[in-house]
């Protein structure tokens, strides 16, 4: 091949692969605003919130397979509503002791069973209720 070609193909993959890797930090950003996860203004979670590695990719935790059926275990949805869905379902992903939308409330990471609340679940449940139940982290129009 001439060096030209190797440079359009190599253009040609960036064009291509570039809204694969853009849809990404979009699913991040979903996450910390739909979760309300932020301290001072920036994000208090990493990549590890869904996935194994902070810089994110492959592979998923237990807690990121399960936003990801929700994500594309039916149709016309979006990672808003699988967000939601996720904290709906009352699972406890990571089989920690404490539900997803428990560690949500309480600030660690529901893919992650070495990551559990300071906080007691009678607590957390109550901080919840006060919030208005899992309907709190229900995507706004």
């Amino acid at each position: 091949m001439k060096p030209v070609q190797v440079l359009g193909m190599l253009v040609a993959v960036g064009v291509i692969a570039a809204p694969i890797g853009s849809a990404r930090p979009a699913y991040f950003a979903q996450a910390v605003t739909q979760f309300k996860l932020t301290k001072d203004g920036k994000p208090s979670i990493t990549c590890q919130f869904c996935h194994e590695n902070a810089s994110g990719g492959k592979p998923f935790n237990v807690f990121g397979m399960s936003v990801g059926a929700n994500l594309f275990g039916a149709a016309n949805k979006n990672i808003a509503q699988a967000l939601y869905l996720t904290m709906k379902d009352r699972k406890d992903s990571d089989g920690d002791g404490y539900d997803d939308v428990l560690e949500v409330v309480g600030g660690s990471r529901p893919g992650d069973a070495k990551s559990i609340p300071r906080t007691p679940k009678d607590t957390l449940e109550a901080q919840l209720k006060i919030l208005g139940g899992v309907d709190y982290y229900k995507p706004k129009p």
